[in-house]
């Protein structure tokens, strides 16, 4: 994290500093954000999906229309549908709560307590500051409690929150806190290491650097039981 970045999150965090004090391209150049729960209108599922697809098909035609591009060519004039449904049924499909996974939990009849790591989990997310792509590996564990989850869910609770415009540290927090709440145990946690291409493919167009964000809940707050994880998904350190 550059230094202006961590010395504006530690004045957010002190409450010294407001957004608002902060003009937009340093908010979106420097990924801040407000809070851990994704910004929501109070309306926003009024609409149903075939709506909503409308509505986005024909602001989106604008859009490609103000850019000069000729909607008339065929490769081009089904453009605006596909984006409308791909942005409504794909990638921003985790925005509804009617999409959140049904997890179901077992009894731990192994009596199996140690920690259990489902690593390189694949996602593909949104920058929600530019719209832009946001990919990597999510690597997550948890200690039962006396509960233990289908270790497909664990993807699908991933996927889930990475389906929407997103922050990569909001969405570290959120897939713990779910996971957490999901499993009735503090003893949780998630690495995510990602490209965003908004560092790539604009702005300084850094096409080699990473970002890697973490939550460490209950034991994995403790040093043998992280370094045990970070051991597991190639990402040991010294720190």
């Amino acid at each position: 994290m550059k230094q202006k970045e961590i010395l504006l999150n530690s004045l957010l965090k002190e409450n010294t500093l407001s957004l608002s004090d902060l003009g937009n391209e340093e908010i979106g150049n420097e990924h801040l954000f407000t809070n851990i729960e994704t910004p929501m209108k109070a309306n926003a599922f009024d609409l149903s999906d075939d709506e909503k697809i409308k509505k986005i098909e024909s602001h989106f035609r604008s859009i490609m229309e103000t850019l000069g591009l000729d909607l008339n060519d065929d490769s081009l004039k089904g453009t605006p549908q596909r984006v409308a449904k791909m942005y409504i049924k794909e990638i921003f499909s985790g925005l509804n709560p009617a999409n959140k996974p049904k997890v179901a939990l077992f009894e731990n009849k192994y009596q199996y307590n140690q920690m259990l790591v489902e690593k390189n989990i694949t996602f593909y997310s949104n920058c929600e500051h530019h719209f832009v792509p946001i990919f990597g590996k999510a690597h997550v564990a948890y200690i039962s409690s006396g509960k233990v989850i289908g270790l497909s869910k664990l993807n699908r609770v991933v996927q889930y929150f990475a389906k929407r415009p997103q922050v990569q540290e909001r969405l570290t927090i959120q897939i713990a806190k779910e996971l957490q709440n999901i499993l009735d145990t503090d003893d949780v946690a998630v690495l995510i290491d990602a490209k965003h291409l908004c560092v790539s493919s604009r702005g300084v167009q850094d096409h080699n650097s990473a970002t890697v964000s973490s939550f460490y809940g209950g034991r994995f707050s403790q040093e043998a039981t992280r370094l045990e994880f970070l051991k597991y998904v190639d990402l040991q350190t010294n720190h």
